[in-house]
């Protein structure tokens, strides 16, 4: 029994790590940092498979093709594809949706694709938001299974694959597959299409934001009616509230008078704010820290956020981030009280106004997704656009001839990116995904524990004398499902990390196809479309649709279980088990 301690404590330390990914969600990075210390500390990895597992080829590509995506990013590409979507006629808008969609997620990273598509699509004139924006992410999904680069779990999957020293993953692997799913569930999502909430574009875009101004004691406005000082009839701007001294005045009559100090608090079109300019004495909490509206960056507060459950005040955002909340969006509800004092959620969209050094805050990955179409001050035009897109995809196209690897081919364009000022180092380092590193990382750790200990030969064994008991097909089916629960309970990068050595381990011992297990948590890890929060896209559509955690299951429900089906099945066909 002694003999196998070290076996038993690293399934230990496993299932801790599952459990605690399960309760603590929003933390996955410390979670997975105390595993690598765990494991380090007590040697049960070496001094040389940690720097291999930081320095594995694979993880070390999809950090590359995340950062140069930053610059397309900043070029109109995409916002030109988004405009060529919307039509008037709704079905030749979601198909034209759905197809393009699909392809751009196949040769970019499909977060990238939504995040540049988002406020295009949310802010078109003819349907409503929640009609588009469900189907823009599950499409997204949907088209990065066909290629190797179209997610991040492929490639966590890839740089699994070569650290236990087999055939690394070729860049159309995943494409026999993913094509059956993207025809079976496009046709299932577009009639379902029927029973996508409706919910009106003034909820779900940029009108619902929530806007703090100050009544100064200079103010004019003082002593005078709202309807005297022209408060009432401002373009999109709507008063819905009165703060004074610790009392809410709602609704506003147009005989309130103002007084001094008092909060105004405004709901409506983010972009006319600078009306409020124009009023004497109107100071908004932007400028009550010193820093211009001009400029205004949009993003959305990530799951594990240090924002979450605090208030603004209390964690010091002017001196953490370098920026200040103009307004405040959440889910399309309405926000009430001070804009400092209200407790923050994740998914709350965020208007800032930023500082010079907002850029060089290495803090803002960890806690924000971007919303670049609102950035039009960073985009690249003219020669710098076009190289930053001939670059980029001719990157992809000589790796997928497999002319020039993709490691190679990203590392020379990054280099590019950087000399041209395309890119600039402190955009790199301020948006390098590092909490990725860390995760994947550790996980491949982890993987090495197993193997170190003979933890995943004491697996194989006891699959192989129950091996009349469970049969390669059944194998194959457990570890989608598996794969499946965990991205839908924790996240997609955790679940293909963890079930990665566990596949591999009980394909060996069923004598199986190893190919097929490893594309069953590829997929499987892709397969989020129940939870609004398992998955990146999922979690920016949610508040810039409205839509609630009932509207995923409706639609995401019947859409995985044909997707495990359609899996499964291509798997076994194409390849065997």
């Amino acid at each position: 029994m002694m003999d196998h301690f070290p076996a038993y404590f690293v399934i230990a330390l496993f299932i801790l790590t599952l459990i605690s990914l399960v309760r603590f969600q929003t933390q996955p990075e410390r979670i997975f940092g105390v595993l690598f210390l765990t494991l380090y500390a007590t040697n049960m990895v070496t001094t040389q498979q940690v720097i291999n597992s930081f320095a594995n080829k694979g993880l070390l590509t999809l950090l590359l093709l995340m950062v140069c995506s930053i610059a397309l990013e900043k070029t109109k590409l995409l916002r030109q594809v988004a405009a060529f979507v919307v039509k008037p006629n709704y079905r030749q808008t979601w198909w034209r949706l759905y197809s393009v969609t699909v392809l751009s997620s196949a040769l970019l990273n499909n977060t990238a694709v939504v995040s540049t598509m988002l406020a295009s699509i949310r802010n078109n004139p003819h349907h409503a938001a929640s009609k588009l924006l469900l189907p823009l992410s599950y499409a997204a999904i949907l088209g990065g299974t066909l290629t190797l680069i179209g997610t991040s779990t492929n490639l966590i999957v890839n740089s699994m694959v070569l650290e236990a020293g087999l055939t690394p993953l070729g860049f159309f692997d995943f494409t026999l597959v993913g094509s059956v799913v993207v025809l079976g569930c496009g046709v299932l999502l577009f009639a379902l299409s029927r029973f996508y909430p409706n919910y009106t574009n003034e909820k779900a875009v940029a009108a619902d934001y929530f806007i703090d101004a100050k009544v100064l004691a200079s103010s004019p406005l003082i002593g005078r009616t709202i309807e005297e000082n022209g408060l009432r009839n401002l373009e999109s701007l709507f008063l819905v509230e009165i703060l004074r001294g610790g009392r809410l005045i709602s609704p506003v009559a147009p005989q309130e008078s103002i007084e001094q100090n008092d909060r105004l608090l405004f709901s409506g079109d983010i972009k006319k704010v600078t009306l409020l300019s124009q009023f004497d004495g109107l100071s908004l909490f932007a400028s009550e820290n010193g820093l211009p509206i001009r400029n205004l960056t949009e993003v959305v507060v990530r799951p594990e956020s240090l924002l979450v459950g605090k208030t603004m005040k209390q964690v010091g955002f002017r001196a953490l981030f370098d920026a200040a909340v103009v307004a405040v969006k959440r889910d399309g509800k309405a926000l009430s009280g001070k804009l400092g004092e209200i407790e923050l959620s994740s998914g709350d969209y965020l208007m800032l106004a930023v500082g010079q050094d907002f850029q060089n805050r290495h803090n803002l990955s960890k806690n924000f997704y971007f919303i670049s179409g609102l950035e039009t001050e960073h985009l690249l035009t003219g020669p710098k656009a076009g190289l930053v897109t001939v670059g980029f995809f001719t990157a992809i196209a000589l790796a997928a001839l497999e002319w020039v690897p993709l490691f190679q081919g990203m590392l020379l364009l990054l280099g590019m990116l950087l000399l041209s000022q395309c890119l600039y180092a402190n955009e790199v380092i301020a948006r390098l995904p590092r909490q990725i590193w860390l995760i994947i990382a550790s996980a491949l750790l982890l993987s090495q524990a197993l193997s170190n200990t003979q933890a995943l030969d004491m697996f194989r064994a006891l699959i192989t004398q129950h091996q009349h008991a469970l049969s390669p097909f059944w194998g194959l089916v457990l570890v989608y499902l598996c794969t499946w629960l965990i991205t839908e309970l924790v996240t997609n990068n955790a679940a293909a990390a963890l079930m990665f050595p566990i596949a591999y381990g009980m394909a060996l011992s069923l004598d199986s196809n190893v190919h097929s297990f490893i594309l069953a948590v590829a997929f499987g890890a892709s397969a989020s479309f129940i939870s609004p929060y398992g998955y990146q896209t999922n979690l920016m559509v949610y508040s810039a649709g409205n839509y609630t955690l009932s509207d995923f299951i409706k639609i995401g429900l019947p859409i995985s279980l044909l997707y495990g089906g359609i899996v499964i099945s291509a798997i076994v066909y194409f390849y065997g088990v």
